[in-house]
């Protein structure tokens, strides 16, 4: 293992790109200290801090979308509008004709939509960061209201749309996947926070307080984060290969194909986006009903407010439904049996047992209908891990969401593809991999 950190450094291709991306990731932290005009900070950290569902909102936004809400800073809003974007236009292909053909045209179209994806970030921005305004509207220093309003809207487009440059040019020039680095970077950096949180509430008396955790909840939290990181290598890694026998021709005097191979189809082919998307929808419920039990307080409202906590057992049941319905809607976007049916069938390809066309289609979509399930599920109990620990042992929701959970997730997901990459530059070179068996495979039945 040394060994293969030292031939990374040999390599000064792959050296230049590691020193890049990590120099625009120092730039991407850099950033989150660079407040906007006008605005108090202190005022609008003591805000943000609490158990409210808004705080709670903002803190899961942080988390994802790399920004720093609380701080008021120029990337505040993070990259979650370039997201936005990216999923509204993806969902659209599948809608509208000329965005689906665009996606046909390959690395042509693919820069038509991301330039029509660089566009629509431009608007959401703005939104966004009105909304932001009108919410940290007490944190304004006096007599600078309309200024610092402006300063911030456009200061924040600005922000994103820098970090969407800094993920571009990570793609192009450094190491690859910069967006989801930028997200990983975001989520690493409040880690530290999160230990120091159980550290500083860890007893190792008998009988002390509610509030501070004993020896049995730290092993626990442990046995947590090793379980949620071995899953979520093996769930990442996971495939189902299906057997594809290539047809011979004849060719002349000679044949040619017959060989065999292999379609992998991965467990959870929707990663982290059925949680986010599960996530995102069911923080607006306790928003909404704290809004209306402020003006119209009732036993009834009460009532669906408590139940829409993320401890409470409504809450987590609605949130696994979400889930699958979310993994199953990602797959059935992002997987099409019939193209692929149809591109076997152009190459010569088939499934034994199987006719090339609709029977081809028909099976490929029932074993991802059936191993979708399964990634579902798992996707289900990493993501409602934070909320049973936190109900249980009565730790602190923002430690559990980062030791485990969607968090974790992300960022073992996001560490196996830079690994991957990393280990592809090296084999490509002739030099050994992290393993002794060469590339890092993924797991498959």
């Amino acid at each position: 293992m040394l060994g293969t950190f030292v031939n990374i450094f040999k390599i000064p291709d792959l050296r230049n790109k590691i020193l890049f991306t990590v120099a625009l990731l120092c730039i991407y932290r850099i950033g989150f200290y660079i407040p906007v005009p006008g605005f108090n900070q202190l005022a609008a950290e003591v805000q943000q801090q609490g158990d409210s569902p808004l705080s709670r909102a903002t803190d899961y936004l942080e988390m994802f979308t790399g920004g720093t809400l609380s701080r008021s800073s120029l990337f505040g809003l993070g990259i979650m509008p370039y997201i936005s974007s990216s999923i509204i236009l993806m969902l659209l292909g599948e809608v509208v004709p000329s965005l689906r053909k665009l996606r046909q045209e390959g690395a042509t179209g693919y820069k038509k939509i991301q330039e029509y994806t660089r566009y629509l970030t431009v608007p959401l921005c703005i939104l966004q960061a009105m909304m932001y305004m009108r919410m940290s509207s007490l944190d304004i220093f006096t007599g600078m209201k309309t200024q610092a309003i402006m300063m911030g809207i456009v200061g924040m487009t600005a922000g994103t749309m820098f970090l969407m440059w800094l993920g571009e040019q990570i793609d192009e020039y450094g190491i690859g996947n910069g967006i989801s680095l930028l997200i990983m970077a975001g989520i690493l950096a409040r880690f530290p926070k999160a230990i120091i949180d159980v550290w500083n509430n860890t007893t190792f008396q008998i009988g002390g307080s509610s509030s501070q955790y004993g020896p049995g909840t730290i092993i626990f939290l442990i046995a947590a984060f090793v379980f949620v990181v071995a899953g979520a290598i093996l769930i990442t890694q996971g495939q189902r290969r299906i057997p594809i026998q290539q047809a011979k021709q004849m060719r002349g005097h000679r044949m040619y194909g017959g060989q065999r191979h292999y379609l992998p189809l991965r467990v959870n082919h929707g990663g982290v986006m059925p949680i986010i998307f599960a996530s995102s929808l069911m923080m607006f419920p306790q928003i909404i009903l704290g809004q209306i039990m402020n003006h119209f307080p009732n036993l009834f409202t009460n009532t669906l407010y408590n139940a829409f906590n993320p401890t409470a057992y409504t809450y987590n049941v609605v949130y696994i439904i979400m889930i699958f319905v979310f993994a199953f809607f990602w797959t059935t976007v992002q997987f099409q049996p019939k193209d692929m049916a149809k591109n076997l069938r152009d190459r010569g390809s088939f499934i034994p047992g199987l006719r090339p066309g609709q029977r081809t289609a028909e099976y490929l979509e029932t074993v991802m209908i059936r191993i979708t399930f399964f990634g579902a599920a798992f996707l289900a109990i990493i993501a409602v891990i934070p909320s049973i620990v936190s109900g249980m042992l009565g730790v602190n929701y923002l430690v559990t969401s980062y030791l485990g959970g969607t968090g974790l997730l992300i960022v073992v997901s996001v560490s196996l593809d830079l690994v991957q990459r990393i280990e592809a530059n090296l084999l490509m070179r002739n030099y050994e991999g992290f393993t002794d068996a060469g590339r890092i495979k993924g797991a498959y039945r």
